[in-house]
């Protein structure tokens, strides 16, 4: 086991990482004065009935709205006249979202991923405010227009396609178990039993450890880095976690471990409010060209970037898929 000074220095990282993450960020780290106003824009109407809403039946949710890209709709308008794109995203979430202190600059596969979407609809990948959002307020965020979208390695379920839009898929993932190294946990299975699990609030693998607690308890937590550092301080056991997550994780802190396999499938989408069927078929035509090139894609470039060394083997983005 690791010692109590090794646990200690690595939360109180963990912590200062997650600290940043009520802040709001104008891209390229600049000055918080530079931000919009504070007031949202009004709430959205809701869609109109037709091929462009959520299906009533859900039998695909990651089956979005082709692309677009040739007229500018109403959603697409607001952003340009604002001169800016307002994305959620996550500022702890490493190789995803999070402050590189190399730099300083807010880093990771969604953010390359937010910077394509405003070169296409903007112009220049700089003309973006990062707003962090935690992980129970994504929906939220985006029903009030606070943003106008979120990617924030979030998962597409039937539940949530009620209540946001999503583009096609951009990444798959699956939940996973985490654990100090030692632990007698052995994956989501009745080694949990009588333990005490963290997940973050709002979660898919919040839902997931309430249907299947294998006689575990469970903690929930605003963001899913506060259960990393619960577990380092030995308040809980376990962290429930997709393994895309939990895979930075344990590359922060080589003291903790995946444990299992993935026990879910977990296709991440750019969200986005309901009735901005004009915003999902622009972000859905940028995910065409950002998957397209083979090797030489913008998604593999990000990829071997960000991600390759921690998930390994992945040899190309999942492949869209369209309801109309």
């Amino acid at each position: 086991m690791r010692s109590r000074t090794a646990a200690v220095a690595s939360a109180a990282a963990a912590c200062a990482l997650a600290a940043v993450a009520a802040a709001v960020l104008p891209a390229g780290g600049g000055p918080a004065r530079d931000r919009p106003a504070h007031s949202a824009p009004a709430a959205h109407a809701a869609p109109a009935p037709g091929p462009e809403a959520a299906p009533a039946q859900c039998t695909d949710p990651e089956a979005s709205l082709r692309p677009a890209g040739e007229a500018d709709g109403p959603a697409v308008q607001r952003i340009k006249a604002r001169g800016r794109l307002i994305a959620g995203v996550d500022q702890n979430s490493y190789r995803w979202g999070y402050r590189n202190p190399a730099d300083g600059e807010l880093s990771g596969f969604d953010i390359d991923l937010v910077r394509a979407i405003a070169k296409d609809i903007l112009g220049d990948p700089g003309k973006v405010t990062f707003l962090a959002i935690p992980t129970s307020r994504r929906i939220p965020a985006l029903q009030t227009g606070k943003v106008d979208i979120v990617a924030r390695t979030m998962t597409i379920t039937c539940d949530r396609i009620k209540q946001v839009a999503f583009s096609t898929a951009y990444f798959e993932s699956g939940q996973q178990v985490m654990v100090p190294k030692g632990s007698p946990v052995t994956a989501f299975d009745d080694s949990l039993k009588g333990k005490k699990v963290c997940t973050a609030e709002g979660s898919t693998a919040e839902l997931k450890v309430r249907e299947e607690p294998h006689g575990s308890s469970l903690l929930t937590v605003p963001n899913q880095l506060d259960c990393l550092v619960r577990l380092q301080l030995g308040e809980v056991d376990a962290v429930v976690n997709d393994r895309a997550l939990a895979a930075g994780q344990a590359a922060q802190d080589p003291s903790v471990q995946l444990v299992g396999k993935p026990f879910t499938t977990e296709p991440y989408g750019v969200a986005m409010n309901l009735a901005d069927t004009d915003l999902v078929r622009r972000v859905n035509k940028v995910l065409e060209d950002y998957r397209s090139g083979g090797a030489a894609s913008l998604w593999m470039k990000a990829y071997e970037r960000w991600l390759a060394g921690d998930l390994k083997g992945i040899t190309a983005p999942p492949e869209p898929k369209y309801r109309d």
